[in-house]
């Protein structure tokens, strides 16, 4: 991973276990997808914790110089906060549970490395 992608990463991290979310994962994307580098994946304990969740990071990637845009607020289920090189997955644990995006690009990342 890239030494900017990777200081960005912990930063998230870190901000997404002051602000209480549970379970974050990182999963590097690398070479493997024109997506991002880095998908950081998280869950929040309600929905307005997952909209707070998602604005305080909104907040940090413009403290940092970057634009990031923020889908999934409507239903507050499953939302994304996309930075370019890094994204961010919140979900509700039972929604998280359903698209296992960890096995999904896990899985992924081992059809691409051969």
């Amino acid at each position: 991973m890239k030494p900017f992608v990777l200081e960005l990463c912990q930063g998230v991290e870190a901000l997404l276990d002051a602000k209480k979310a549970v379970d974050c994962v990182r999963i590097d994307l690398g070479e493997h997808s024109p997506i991002a580098d880095c998908f950081l994946i998280a869950s929040g304990t309600s929905e307005p914790h997952l909209a707070a969740l998602a604005l305080h990071l909104q907040k940090h990637f413009k403290a940092h110089n970057l634009s990031a845009t923020v889908s999934g607020l409507e239903g507050r289920k499953w939302v994304i906060v996309d930075a370019g090189v890094l994204m961010v997955h919140l979900f509700l644990p039972e929604v998280r549970g359903f698209y296992n995006l960890e096995k999904l690009w896990g899985c992924m990342e081992g059809i691409a490395d051969g």
